[in-house]
């Protein structure tokens, strides 16, 4: 760690500790990186390169957990400055692994030494500047909330980390927790056709082969769904962020576009498709409007249509045998 944090005693599993667990293993790949050379062995350059580009949950944590906090304290530059440099990054992530399937070996020794450059940057700014100010910023009660939606997301780590804060014995004897019992239908609430549980609405979304996220008429992210496998990455720091965060910087001006078109009502849909991951991944944003035709939001939905785009002709028939 800086000089700066050494001096700060950090308890296992607090999220900043979590960061520099995993820049200890980010350190050793970059070493090994550097060291090997990809045409004489290919297959270890490609399985170091493999466990590096995991840092993608790091950049996620970052993005959709210690940023927002640090926007509810007024401080909105790791959200803008940090995130570019997070995406050129990616990109340069992107470019090796173009150049490893093409087995692009010049391309390949050039590169990385820019790769292991840029990440290098990225942490001492993370050390001298990012964890010092968010540990004066945020109070223990931020990073316990914090630490809990990285669930989610998950870390380069080999294991879960350290409980934070630590989990604590209770005696039955002594444990007055109220918790939640089986529901009754008697709470259901009515909906325009039928009637459902919360828990089923929660069920219900949950399931839906889709990322669901609605933007409330005053451009804050009040819900998103939390299913299995999303398209992209969503946490609870979301909730209560402005939309204009939640987006790349490069592509928040189409999106504030977007908004503005659905505030004045000359637009109500707006579709984009683009590659991700190898797979083909729509997008679609939905004004929200009620019975009076006034603006109360956003829905944006993204969704994997790959394997739908490969459907031809009928099937008619359950084929499980």
């Amino acid at each position: 760690m800086s000089d700066t944090l050494n001096t700060m005693k950090l308890p296992e599993g607090h999220p900043v500790s979590v960061y520099y667990q995993e820049k200890e293993i980010i350190n050793s790949l970059l070493g090994e990186l550097l060291a090997v050379d990809a045409k004489a062995e290919l297959q270890k350059y490609t399985n170091i390169f493999n466990q590096l580009q995991t840092i993608e949950k790091r950049f996620a944590r970052k993005e959709n957990q210690l940023f927002p906090f640090l926007e509810k304290k007024g401080w909105n530059g790791p959200s803008q400055g940090m995130w570019s440099f997070h995406d050129n990054l990616r990109e340069q992530f992107r470019l090796l692994r173009k150049n490893m399937d093409a087995k692009e070996f010049d391309k390949i020794n050039s590169d990385t030494p820019f790769l292991v450059d840029g990440i290098n940057r990225l942490m001492n700014t993370e050390d001298m500047v990012l964890f010092p100010n968010s540990l004066n910023l945020l109070a223990e009660e931020d990073w316990i909330s914090m630490r809990k939606g990285e669930e989610e997301i998950g870390w380069m780590l080999p294991e879960t980390p350290t409980p934070f804060p630590a989990v604590e014995y209770v005696h039955p004897s002594e444990d007055f927790t109220k918790r939640e019992m089986t529901f009754s239908l008697e709470n259901t609430s009515h909906y325009d056709e039928g009637y459902m549980t919360v828990e089923q609405v929660n069920l219900l979304f949950r399931t839906m082969p889709l990322d669901l996220t609605y933007v409330d008429e005053n451009d804050k992210v009040i819900f998103y769904n939390r299913g299995d496998e999303r398209v992209f990455p969503r946490s609870a720091g979301i909730i209560g962020r402005e939309v204009k965060f939640c987006h790349p910087p490069k592509s928040v001006g189409t999106v504030l576009k977007i908004l503005e078109e659905f505030r004045k009502g000359t637009k109500s849909e707006s579709s984009f498709w683009i590659n991700f991951k190898e797979r083909l991944i729509y997008i679609r944003y939905f004004a929200v409007r009620d019975a009076d035709k006034n603006y109360k939001g956003v829905i944006e939905i993204s969704q994997d249509i790959t394997d739908i785009k490969k459907i031809e002709g009928e099937k008619r028939l359950l084929d499980w045998e």
